[in-house]
């Protein structure tokens, strides 16, 4: 199901439900996605909440990728989850945008495994600044990321290490499941959410930023490492308000 902006979930989401009610699987593609894309057609146009719908339902694996190579590595995914040899009654949500952007290389430490986890180091700080920060984005904030890294670097001398971070959603319900499993069993070894594991080794504060309200990167907040950093995120608010 291919949508236009916000009206998959907002003018079909009682038949998306019901879809998962009935156990369905299959695709559900944002054509266009996110509050910065549609700012000329006016509020009713501007997608500031599918993700946040999309992460109410149990039954939907919300993404928000940035690259050609992240929406392969996730659709393979879910046709193995969907179809492979113990098919899960899941439907993926995916949001891919309007925007014409020069798509770069996937790196070569990164793997389909590290992108479909819903977190992983597009691009590593470059230089020797003692100032450090990390970049957590997704979507259509990929490219004012990769400015934002270098104008950092050329004329604060911070160096920030740059994360694609296409599974918010996913981040925040394995944090959820964490913090669970940890409550239910205080005598065994405490886990780790997958946010705590992948920047557990970083330094510097955290930057969040999407094409959506704060609402969306915000609830990874308590699994961001401590005392390191906290997480900033720089959605987008309400007209009026700073992004």
């Amino acid at each position: 199901y291919i949508f236009y902006s916000m009206f998959g979930f907002q003018r079909t989401g009682d038949l998306i439900g019901q879809a998962a009610d009935q156990r369905s699987r299959g695709f559900l593609l944002g054509a266009t996605a996110g509050r910065t894309t549609l700012n000329g057609e006016g509020l009713q146009h501007e997608d500031g909440h599918s993700i946040l719908l999309a992460a109410s339902n149990p039954a939907v694996i919300t993404y928000d990728p940035s690259f050609a190579f992240e929406i392969a590595a996730i659709t393979e995914d879910a046709l193995k989850r969907m179809l492979g040899e113990d098919p899960e009654d899941v439907m993926y949500y995916l949001t891919v945008y309007n925007e014409p952007i020069v798509q770069p290389a996937m790196p070569e430490d990164v793997d389909d495994s590290d992108m479909v986890r819903g977190i992983y180091r597009f691009r590593a700080a470059g230089g020797d600044h003692n100032l450090r920060a990390q970049i957590l984005r997704s979507g259509s904030t990929a490219s004012g990321a990769v400015r934002a890294q270098q104008m950092l670097a050329d004329d604060w001398g911070v160096a920030a290490d740059l994360w694609s971070v296409p599974g918010w959603v996913q981040l925040h319900r394995d944090g959820l499941a964490v913090d669970e499993w940890n409550r239910l069993n205080p005598d065994e070894e405490p886990r780790t959410a997958i946010v705590t594991d992948v920047l557990s080794d970083t330094a510097g504060p955290f930057v969040a930023g999407t094409g959506y309200p704060k609402a969306v990167p915000l609830p990874i907040a308590p699994s961001v490492p401590r005392p390191i950093g906290r997480l900033a995120p720089h959605g987008v608010g309400p007209p009026g308000t700073p992004s």
